[in-house]
């Protein structure tokens, strides 16, 4: 099972709305589907790696590339939930970023969600009932208390624990930002969860 590829990109190719790089690693090129908002960032010859969710079929294999874990279990999810494939998943994705995402999802909010292309009311309101519950449940009483000039986005601990991470090792996270002195007191929640994921992936010293 392929999870993680690191290469430099051979060639781009965009098929309707889906948008694909083949990553050459050790000799072997790996094509694979990316979120067709991450184009702009991607060129040629530069080196490129992503999480991977593979989909083996009888007739085919797919890669599906993400920035991060979060971006890739959160589209495992999705995919879970009958009658949402791997498009839909992608769509999803692409048209509202990772934490809007989650919120919707959260929020019931069907209209955020419909925003993706192939994705109608019928499967949003079933993306929100199987998945609300699921991501609700996953919080924890755990909270962190913010240094004075600290303005973190109230939902961000529920969306770090949807996403899999411990409360323990997301407190170490807010703290190491609160210590460090990071600029986030006017960053949108999409930085303080970059932010926050970006620590949490760091090797342990």
């Amino acid at each position: 099972m392929i999870g993680w590829l690191e290469g430099t990109v051979r060639h781009l190719n965009q098929r309707g709305h889906r948008f694909f790089v083949t990553i050459a690693c050790s000799g072997i090129g790996y094509e694979v589907q990316l979120l067709p908002s991450t184009r702009q960032n991607i060129h040629l010859s530069h080196q490129l790696e992503r999480w991977i969710h593979q989909v083996v079929s009888d007739d085919s294999l797919q890669l599906f590339g993400f920035e991060s874990v979060a971006e890739r279990d959160l589209f495992r999810e999705l995919i879970n939930v009958n009658g949402v494939g791997p498009q839909a998943a992608m769509a999803l994705l692409d048209a509202c970023g990772l934490d809007a995402l989650i919120q919707a999802l959260i929020n019931s909010d069907v209209k955020t969600l419909c925003r993706a292309q192939g994705v109608g009311r019928k499967t949003a309101e079933r993306l929100a009932l199987e998945l609300k519950s699921k991501l609700v449940d996953s919080s924890r009483t755990f909270r962190f208390e913010p240094t004075d000039g600290d303005q973190m986005p109230p939902d961000l601990i529920v969306t770090l624990e949807t996403l899999g991470y411990e409360s323990r090792e997301i407190q170490a996270a807010l703290q190491q930002l609160s210590n460090r002195g990071t600029p986030l007191e006017h960053a949108d929640s999409e930085a303080w969860l970059r932010a926050c994921i970006k620590l949490m992936s760091e090797p342990v010293p």
